[in-house]
């Protein structure tokens, strides 16, 4: 086995066991990243408007 692939099942276990053992937190840290996202998304939208205008 190469170690990206047991680095790989490692962090799927990893995230499966904290999915199960707390998953209000988990339902916090995802919707933590999905707005960190949105945002960078709507700050590219903002800079491409400005630019072209």
């Amino acid at each position: 086995m190469n170690l990206k692939k047991i680095l790989t099942w490692t962090l799927v276990a990893f995230l499966l066991f904290f999915l199960i053992s707390s998953p209000d937190q988990a339902s916090n840290v995802v919707t933590g990243i999905l707005a960190s996202l949105r945002s960078a998304a709507e700050a590219v939208i903002t800079f491409m408007q400005n630019l072209f205008v």
